[in-house]
């Protein structure tokens, strides 16, 4: 099975059900299915099918949920690409990735038509917002418009797919050297929508929000494939705006919620809003990166909802563990491994460790990448006797449950000291006027490294010696930062998770 044949099974058995909700839009099951098939029959009519890669240049949309859909059904690969990404960034995933077809807005089409000439797979653009396709279309590309493509689905056959097709090339963030594309089969994808869903308990009452942005893996699983693998309701959101999304909540009775932490702590500024606001929801998600516990404890206190705060990275389709919804949550865990995935904790040479310590954090489950493409040797680094090492510093209780303890790369080496970013971040996380911390690590010449922190306050009388005075009490002396900088924001991706390669640059500036 595979996720465009399930919701296709899906939409016979509950045709009438709304599948997304867009605006004032909505979308039934039985109606997106066949978008989904007219649009793979216009792939297959352009000359698009198994093996052809297909990218997505779309933010939150329905047309985003129908080429992708759609494009496995035509059996094509689809690479989903973040549609504000500069023109080097989008060059070299477009060429890396061999794209033959790009769905994207007109906005894009000038930025397209510049690449065309380093772009030799690419045939066609499908614009989704526009009437007519721009008046350059005859020397440029074949440009087409979203719903000529949608136009007709007589005599399509859907081609029959295997468990190991690839059905997404995920190209990872970037930050240790240029995006490497994860190969996804639609195993991968397929077993995590369904077991994530498990956790989760997702079923068709559900009315999920995603307004993540969509070509992220944790959104594309936990928001989309994993509520419409369980017959239950998408809202699609295309931007994030802490008083919209709480607005939408209401008016939509949404029952899950899924952000990043600091989505968390957007909300959680938002005046004059409580419990009444969220009665519809049942639970939160969060993922994407670690979440502080003086958040979770203010958040759970200020909107009386629980929070489950999960793991996963793009090359495990993403998730592999969580907390659970109904039973035990601890606080500052990832939670426990979720059904068909095996998470353990291992030494430098890749042995299991004792309960309690720290090592690498490796993945073994249907949930875990191919590879990646046309990169033998970084497959290999990673993907060892069917074990996924994820380079992130981890450690299980006896209970079973799993606490990320750092990134393996950003680990700071202070004076032979192993000092890890997130145990300082937490201790200042818990300070009252703190809202949002960053700790990084900066070569020093006597120490190796020291350690600096970034900081956004909501008291404008705080003061670095305050702050070292409250670390001090809390901190043994290597872990206290020496540098403390106030920002009025922390720098962000589109994801919203703090981007700590852009301090560590501005620091190396500044010094």
């Amino acid at each position: 099975m595979n996720l465009h044949e399930h919701f296709h099974h899906l939409a016979q058995k509950q045709p009438d059900v709304v599948a997304l909700s867009y605006a004032d839009q909505e979308i039934s099951y039985i109606a997106l299915d066949q978008q989904i098939t007219a649009f793979a029959a216009g792939l297959a009519e352009l000359g698009i099918g198994a093996g052809d890669h297909i990218a997505l240049l779309l933010g939150n949309c329905p047309e985003f949920v129908i080429s992708l859909y759609g494009a496995f059904r035509a059996g094509a690969t689809v690479i989903p690409i973040n549609p504000t990404f500069s023109k080097d960034e989008l060059s070299y995933i477009l060429q890396d990735g061999d794209v033959k077809a790009i769905v994207t807005v007109s906005a894009l089409t000038p930025l397209i038509k510049y690449l065309s000439p380093t772009l030799p797979n690419l045939e066609t653009v499908v614009i989704t917002d526009i009437d007519t396709v721009p008046e350059f279309q005859n020397e440029f590309l074949e440009l087409i418009h979203f719903q000529f493509v949608c136009k007709n689905d007589t005599g399509f056959a859907a081609p029959v797919l295997v468990n190991d097709d690839v059905g997404v090339i995920l190209y990872t963030s970037g930050t240790t050297g240029k995006p490497k594309g994860a190969l996804l089969t639609h195993e991968n994808l397929y077993s995590n929508a369904i077991d994530s869903s498990s956790c989760l308990e997702m079923s068709k009452a559900d009315r999920v929000v995603a307004v993540l942005p969509i070509f992220h893996v944790f959104c594309l699983t936990a928001c989309l494939n994993a509520p419409l693998s369980q017959g239950a309701t998408v809202i699609l959101l295309p931007k994030f705006h802490p008083g919209e999304v709480l607005q939408t909540i209401a008016q939509k009775q949404a029952t899950l919620f899924a952000g990043v932490p600091s989505m968390f702590n957007y909300l959680l500024q938002v005046p004059g809003v409580g419990p009444e606001a969220v009665k519809s929801l049942r639970a939160c998600i969060s993922g994407g990166a670690a979440l502080p516990v003086a958040l979770l404890h203010d958040f759970e206190a200020k909107f009386a909802v629980p929070v489950a705060e999960g793991y996963g990275l793009s090359e495990a389709s993403p998730v592999t563990t969580f907390n659970p919804i109904s039973g035990v949550r601890k606080a500052g865990s990832i939670g426990v491994s979720i059904p068909h995935v095996e998470n353990r904790i291992v030494d430098e040479a890749g042995q299991p460790v004792q309960t309690g310590e720290i090592g690498e954090l490796i993945v073994k489950g249907p949930n875990v990448m191919k590879g990646y493409y046309k990169q033998p040797e970084a497959s290999e680094a990673v993907l060892q006797n069917g074990w996924l090492f994820t380079g992130d510093l981890a450690k299980v209780d006896e209970d079973g449950y799993f606490f990320i303890v750092d990134r393996k790369k950003e680990m700071i080496i202070l004076n032979g000291f192993n000092v890890y970013p997130r145990e300082v971040e937490e201790v200042i996380y818990s300070h009252e006027d703190v809202i949002e911390v960053a700790v990084i690590g900066l070569p020093n010449e006597k120490l190796g490294e020291e350690i600096y922190c970034y900081l956004v306050s909501r008291n404008p009388d705080l003061t670095e010696q305050a702050l070292h005075d409250y670390c001090s009490e809390r901190l043994a002396k290597y872990k206290v930062p020496s540098q403390y900088r106030f920002m009025t924001e922390l720098p962000k991706n589109t994801t919203g998770k703090i981007m700590k390669r852009v301090l560590i640059a501005e620091a190396h500036d500044v010094n």
